[in-house]
């Protein structure tokens, strides 16, 4: 008996008992350290766009009053499938097809008249949630649709979905409000009154993110939208309550998996402060998360998928109500059948065998989420006073203030992007340099040149523009450039270095070479310099570039008068100089701006290939 009731005893012991409890003050004391006298701020921190300093601990030392209102885990999660309705035939066809597959939403994507009875035939809508995104005489849609599940005898709290009559997303893209613009989306809440689980009015922030904004703004500037559409509703006659028992939000997910998580559990609570501004007490909101334009990407497209899924799971644990993850090849093809059948998928596997939709969200309490939401929820707040206090969204926007601070962001992680301190697979970083890319489907570059318009766009435009110029080059000469790595002297060094110019090079999408190994600097120059090669790049150790770099740029010289001749490193000063007036044409290196640099190997390849287009 003693026996049991000792095991009874250390099965209920709470594990790791052993172990003495590391402090904080501890922790801080051997980190420092091991930093070596380095800056703790600078090594350790995380500082993101949204201006959060994120810390590289946090413990039962941070626990404090966090977030309230942060929404719950949606166990009826909304798999959407999006559908641009050509016709009634096959926009029905396509629906149908996506539920088989395993979809319990359908986005229709409406633009012309079309009947609302023959899209959705044969379609179950108290199981399956029917939405749409109608470009043009919503109101009559939206009445022949309510005519549909009348005569369709659906029960009035099992129709769920909403419209979206793109009311925000005109006018940030368009610069614009239609006419009837308000009075329709009145209309419209009228007509849906009788089923609670049918949102009438969608805002979208999505277009800010997909801008190159930033998780504040993405919140406080749809938030200060909220605000604006309803005193315009108020204005038509449309009671407060109502609005907001009719609110879907539409927002993009981007890339900053923790602080995603983050962004959405701060809309709620902000909505809900909202909420209260007007003495509304309790509404029932939902939101669509979708998958970003900003970080999608031509080349290696496949990594998309990777991309969508870690973007699908920051949005599930951020407590939306339901997903939209488009196709990978979207941004440069129609979707086929499988890309569509895939996108889809992935919901479905994070839903139902990840159970991401079926346990309480694993997320909760967590002490590094709970910050990081209380952050982006405290600074969303202070901009959306800002915003207020000028006058508010419509008078922001049109004083170009939003478009100004979005631009700010953006150009801010473009540059990243360009010095590839923010990575993007594929694009600034582990080319895939197997693939071959029509220049038909690269970018020309960023072509918005109307700063009063947000314009959704891939982060990767100005890279695909410099690929798209090796393309052109290839298409027009038959000949994709070559790229040797040629190294000598200290082995890891040269091995690392080789390496590094392999990965920074092969963005431009020419041949990049595996490394050539060479007993001597001597021998390295002369078979580099008389090789089928256009560009060269050495790979060594700082010291053998001290003792050998000279010699070997005028060996190289002596032979080669106009291949390219790079360094992977970084020689400074005096020797630096010298290296470039014997013939040296650049570094790559850590600090080197990729789009500077290769741009400038383009135009001396250009030259070399074409000297007729220069």
């Amino acid at each position: 008996m003693n026996d049991i009731m000792n095991n009874t005893n250390n099965t209920n012991k709470k594990l790791f008992t052993g172990f003495e409890t590391v402090t904080k003050e501890k922790w801080m004391e051997r980190v420092t350290v091991d930093l070596k006298g380095a800056d703790f701020n600078k090594k350790l921190v995380w500082k993101n766009l949204s201006k959060i300093n994120i810390q590289p601990l946090y413990n039962t030392e941070d626990a404090k009053e966090y977030l309230k209102n942060t929404g719950e885990n949606s166990q009826t999660l909304v798999n959407y499938r999006s559908i641009y309705v050509s016709s009634e035939k096959r926009g029905n066809a396509l629906a149908l097809d996506a539920i088989k597959e395993g979809h319990n939403g359908i986005l229709f994507i409406v633009k012309g008249n079309m009947a609302p009875a023959r899209l959705l035939k044969d379609i179950d809508l108290n199981k399956i949630t029917v939405s749409f995104t109608i470009k043009k005489n919503a109101a009559t849609f939206v009445q022949n649709f309510i005519a549909h599940v009348k005569s369709s005898k659906v029960k009035a709290n099992n129709l769920k979905g909403f419209v979206d009559t793109q009311l925000i997303s005109k006018y940030v893209t368009k610069g614009e409000f239609a006419k009837k613009a308000f009075s329709e989306a009145a209309e419209v809440f009228s007509l849906v009154e009788k089923y609670p689980n049918y949102k009438a009015l969608t805002i979208s922030g999505s277009e800010y993110l997909d801008s190159g904004a930033n998780q504040v703004q993405e919140i406080a500037y749809t938030l200060n939208s909220l605000v604006y559409v309803i005193e315009k509703l108020s204005e038509k006659g449309v009671n407060t309550q109502d609005i907001f028992d009719n609110l879907n939000f539409k927002f993009a997910i981007g890339l900053e998996y923790f602080v995603e998580i983050g962004k959405f559990r701060a809309f709620n609570n902000l909505l809900k402060e909202i909420a209260t501004k007007y003495e509304i007490k309790e509404f029932k909101h939902t939101i669509l998360a979708k998958t970003s334009i900003w970080s999608k990407s031509i080349t290696d497209a496949h990594t998309n998928l990777l991309r969508a899924t870690t973007e699908a799971m920051s949005a599930i644990l951020g407590n939306v109500d339901g997903v939209l993850v488009d196709a990978y090849d979207n941004e440069f093809n129609d979707a086929s059948d499988f890309s569509s059948r895939i996108a889809g998928n992935i919901t479905t596997i994070l839903k139902e065998e990840s159970y991401f939709g079926k346990v309480a969200n694993p997320v909760d309490g967590s002490y590094y989420i709970e910050e990081v939401s209380l952050a982006i929820a405290e600074k969303a707040l202070e901009l959306f006073k800002t915003i207020e206090a000028e006058g508010g969204f419509y008078t922001a926007f049109e004083k170009e203030i939003i478009q100004e601070q979005v631009a700010e962001i953006r150009l801010q992680k473009l540059k990243l992007i360009s010095q590839r301190r923010l990575p993007m697979v594929g694009i600034n970083k582990y080319p895939n340099l197997m693939e071959k890319v029509s220049s038909e489907l690269l970018s020309n570059g960023n072509t918005n040149k109307n700063s009063k318009l947000l314009k959704p766009r891939r982060a990767s435009l100005e890279i695909e523009a410099m690929r798209k110029k090796t393309e052109e080059l290839v298409e027009q000469t038959k000949v994709r450039p070559i790229v040797e790595l040629t190294s000598f002297g200290n082995l890891n060094m040269r091995k690392a270095r080789a390496a590094f110019a392999y990965d920074f090079v092969g963005v431009s999408g020419y041949n990049v070479q595996q490394e050539k190994s060479h007993e001597s600097a001597e021998q390295a120059a002369e078979s580099s310099a008389k090789s089928d090669s256009h560009v060269v790049v050495i790979c060594s150790s700082d010291q053998d570039y001290d003792e050998k770099a000279l010699s070997f740029i005028q060996a190289f010289r002596a032979i080669s008068k106009d291949k390219i001749l790079l360094l992977a490193g970084n020689p400074t000063g005096d020797l630096m100089k010298e290296l470039t007036d014997a013939g040296l044409d650049g570094c790559v290196n850590l600090r080197s701006d990729v789009l500077v640099t290769i741009t400038s190997i383009q135009n001396k390849i250009q030259k070399i290939l074409n000297p007729l287009a220069v």
